[in-house]
């Protein structure tokens, strides 16, 4: 059960709802402020951006780092049938609010997905798939259903096998394993630090030196590497991780990337 392509983002067969359904405000990755629902000023009529190749030299980086995991185009062309915001401006406060619905429950598959193809997790496999297709046949409800989810009872509950999984991926690692949990480590030095099979769940990464640090088999799942230097690093079969965070991270070509991920067009 690999994580299908329809977790991908395809911004051709979006209409760009992360540049209008999403606010953001001026800061170092933001050049100015934009309210929820507003159209992103760079944004052209046909939903492309009209300043893509130029992005971060105009001060706009936080539009290289962000991810849908493809719940742009699930919410265009599924939810709402291929009908423009533009061209039905009755349903783009809808749109807008499902949006980020559809980018959680995506998020979820993409964790559920990855958890199912390693071979240490066999026996949760059953349980895998069923929430996997329970939540994958959520995401073709209706936007009043979509609307009405408690996303965070769904997060709640599949978190449970998530972390079993996590469990049993990271018992591969032999001999005792860091529990950097939740921790508060921005700016941490950590270059050539051996962190295999480490819990790294919540770990607030920002800015940490992660230099030729060992990340295999190490869990992820909302950790925030915005601005973690991990050139040189290896990453390789690091539990949950995402695009999302390797986009938000810096690396190089010494960077060593799970599979599923691909290395931003902005690293040097």
């Amino acid at each position: 059960m690999r994580a299908p392509e329809n977790l991908l983002a395809d911004c051709s067969s979006c209409f760009g709802l992360c540049c209008v359904a999403l606010p953001f405000a001026k800061s170092s990755d933001f050049a100015v402020d934009k309210a929820g629902g507003q159209p992103c000023r760079n944004l052209l009529e046909d939903s492309r951006c009209g300043i893509h190749s130029s992005l971060r030299e105009k001060g706009f980086s936080g539009c290289t780092v962000y991810d849908c995991f493809g719940a742009g185009q699930k919410v265009s062309q599924s939810t709402f049938t291929g009908q423009d915001w533009r061209q039905q401006p009755s349903n783009s406060s809808e749109m807008f609010a499902v949006f980020p619905v559809m980018r959680d429950l995506h998020e979820l598959l993409w964790y559920l997905a990855d958890a199912h193809d390693r071979t240490s997790t066999a026996a949760l496999h059953s349980r895998l798939v069923h929430e996997y297709d329970e939540l994958d046949a959520l995401t073709s409800a209706t936007p009043e259903i979509l609307m009405s989810l408690d996303v965070s009872a769904l997060r709640s509950r599949i978190n449970n096998v998530l972390l079993e999984a996590s469990e049993l991926i990271r018992a591969e690692v032999t001999g005792k394993k860091k529990n950097h949990r939740g921790r508060d480590m921005i700016g941490a030095k950590l270059a050539g630090a051996d962190l295999r099979g480490a819990s790294l769940r919540g770990a607030y990464l920002i800015g940490a030196d992660l230099r030729g640090a060992d990340l295999r088999l190490a869990d992820v799942i909302g950790a925030d590497l915005r601005g973690a230097n991990v050139r040189g690093a290896d990453l390789r079969g690091c539990i949950y991780a995402t695009q999302f965070q390797i986009n938000a991270a810096r690396g190089d070509s010494t960077t060593q990337l799970p599979e599923s991920l691909t290395r931003p067009d902005h690293w040097a």
